[in-house]
C-alpha cells in the first residue's frame, strides 16, 4: 500500500481520522455513557498516542509496550475530558497520554529510588500535567515546585530520579563520518593525564625508599600517627623519626625532580 508506514505493528494510512465536529460529537456522547462513542474515540486518536511515544523512543523500552500504555492514557484522557470547557482534546489528551507514560517508565526503571522520592516524583508529574493545561506551556521546576511548595531543589532530584537512564555510547550529534558521543562529552577531572603521571612518578619514588623509611611514611601519612607514636611503635627517638621522615620526602622530591 503507498504511503502505508508502520509504527508499533499498526499501519497508521488504515487508522481513523475524526474531524473537529465529529470529535466534538462523540466526546458528548461518550460523556453520557455512549460505549460506542468511546470506541469510535479510542480508534481516532490512536495517532495520537504513536506520535506521543516517539518522544520516549530512545528509553530502551519496547515501543509496543509503550503503545499499550499510552493507550490506557488515552482512555484515561476520554473518560475524564470535559467537553464544554472549550478545549481542544489533544491539548487534554497530549499530557495525560505522556504522564502515563513517562510513571510506568518510573515504575520500571533499571535505577531503583525510594518509595518517598517516588511519591515526590508522581505528585511533581501530576502537577506538571495540571500546569501544562493551564499555562498552556511546560512549567518551569520553580513554578512547580511554588504550586507543591516544595523547595525547588527536591523537584529537581525527584524528577532526576525516574528520568530513565542513558548509555555514554549513546550519539548526540552525527553529520557524516562517526557519529558524537555521550562518552565524548564527558571529563574526568580527577583521573587526569598529569594526575595519572604523578601517580606514577609517587608509587616509584616510594619504591625506591628502604624498608624503614617506607615503614614511617606509612604510618605518618597513611595511619594518621604523630612522629611520637611512630617512634614508641619503632624504639627509637623522636629525633630519629623526624629525621628519617625528612629524608625520605626530600628523596622522593628528588626522584620527582629527575622524572
Amino acid at each position: 500500500m503507498q504511503g502505508k508506514v508502520e509504527l508499533c505493528g499498526v499501519n497508521t494510512a488504515s487508522l481513523r481520522v475524526l474531524t473537529q465536529d465529529q470529535m466534538a460529537s462523540l466526546l458528548l456522547q461518550a460523556k453520557n455513557g455512549d460505549d460506542n462513542a468511546r470506541q469510535l474515540l479510542i480508534e481516532g486518536n490512536l495517532r495520537l498516542v504513536l506520535s506521543v511515544i516517539q518522544r520516549f523512543e530512545k528509553r530502551g523500552e519496547s515501543p509496543d509496550d509503550l503503545f499499550q500504555v499510552g493507550c490506557i492514557g488515552l482512555m484515561k484522557a476520554i473518560a475524564n475530558f470535559d467537553p464544554t470547557k472549550g478545549l481542544r482534546f489533544s491539548t487534554y489528551g497530549v499530557p495525560m497520554i505522556a504522564g502515563e507514560v513517562r510513571r510506568y517508565l518510573r515504575d520500571n526503571s533499571a535505577i531503583r529510588v525510594s518509595r518517598s522520592l517516588r511519591d515526590v516524583a508522581y505528585r511533581v508529574l501530576q502537577c506538571k500535567e495540571k500546569l501544562v493545561l493551564t499555562l498552556g506551556r511546560d512549567p518551569t521546576n520553580a513554578e512547580v515546585a511554588k504550586e507543591l511548595d516544595l523547595p525547588e531543589s527536591d523537584v529537581a532530584e525527584a524528577l532526576d530520579a525516574v528520568c530513565a537512564p542513558v548509555s555514554l555510547y549513546d550519539p548526540v550529534y552525527a553529520e557524516g563520518g562517526d557519529p558524537l558521543t555521550i562518552l565524548d562529552q564527558v571529563k574526568d577531572t580527577r583521573n587526569t593525564e598529569g594526575a595519572w603521571i604523578d601517580q606514577i612518578c609517587l608509587q616509584s619514588a616510594f619504591r625506591a625508599l628502604g624498608p624503614r623509611e617506607k615503614h614511617i611514611l606509612f604510618l605518618r601519612f597513611y595511619d594518621g600517627k604523630t612522629q611520637m607514636e611512630v617512634a614508641n611503635a619503632l624504639g627509637i627517638s623522636q629525633a630519629q623519626v623526624s629525621r628519617l621522615e625528612k629524608s625520605a620526602i626530600k628523596s622522593m622530591r628528588k626522584s620527582f625532580s629527575l622524572s
